[in-house]
């Protein structure tokens, strides 16, 4: 049976591993959505080389499980890392590299295969003529970039990043295989302890509810403000 008496302990236990949980996602989404970016204008631009590159890339990235990439960067990154600074004469203990460091390098490898996708479809939805418009009126290429351009691409890209951000915090869910505690890591955790283990799920889900909430909100807020000053 459900019991209710247990839901109070178990949200604040779980609770406690929001903070870090956001702090992680906020993190893979910055340098994942960077990342993806660069290649994105890569791919825009056709530069050659990295062209290829950047398409090789997303291949193997999108299409390898995230739990993979997971225990490569685990079993790979410190021997790695160990080896370029042994080769370039540095004094630093690679195994020692924090597990969350580890599990924040995987997913953003993987992530930035799919925010390449979603701003190069942006960039896909810009019209070229008002950039020729642009610079016939005088416009600088910072000033059209600026202006014109960028405004127009991260409206376009705006629910996509939104879903990418829930993406990002269901993926972090398979960090517990490398011992790194989110949410649901934390409620696996908190129900071993007494044995409520749907009680403990149910807190989670609403958690997960919650931010998915506050996530959409604040891209509808920020789409409508957008669209307001364009």
């Amino acid at each position: 049976m459900f019991d209710f008496d247990v839901l109070l302990p178990d949200t604040l236990s779980i609770l406690s591993a929001v903070p870090l949980t956001l702090a992680l996602a906020a993190t893979i989404f910055v340098l994942s959505t960077i990342i993806g970016s660069l290649f994105a204008f890569i791919e825009q631009r056709r530069v050659p080389v990295l062209r290829q590159g950047v398409v090789a890339y997303k291949v193997v990235f999108k299409g390898v499980p995230m739990v993979i990439v997971i225990f490569l960067a685990y079993y790979g990154v410190p021997p790695a890392l160990q080896f370029l600074t042994t080769l370039f004469g540095l004094e630093y203990n690679a195994h020692s590299l924090p597990n969350w460091i580890l599990l924040v390098i995987a997913l953003t490898a993987c992530v930035s295969a799919f925010q390449a996708e979603i701003v190069k479809g942006a960039l896909n939805s810009f019209d070229r003529g008002q950039a020729d418009a642009a610079y016939s009126l005088g416009y600088t290429g910072g000033q059209m970039f600026r202006r014109i351009l960028f405004p127009q691409v991260i409206l376009a890209a705006i629910p996509d990043l939104a879903n990418s951000v829930m993406v990002i915090m269901k993926a972090l869910s398979l960090g517990f295989a490398i011992e790194v505690i989110d949410i649901f890591a934390q409620a696996q955790l908190t129900a071993a302890l007494n044995y409520y283990y749907l009680e403990a799920f149910v807190v989670a889900v609403v958690i997960y509810m919650v931010i998915a909430y506050l996530v959409t909100f604040s891209a509808d807020r920020a789409e409508k403000a957008l669209r307001l000053r364009m």
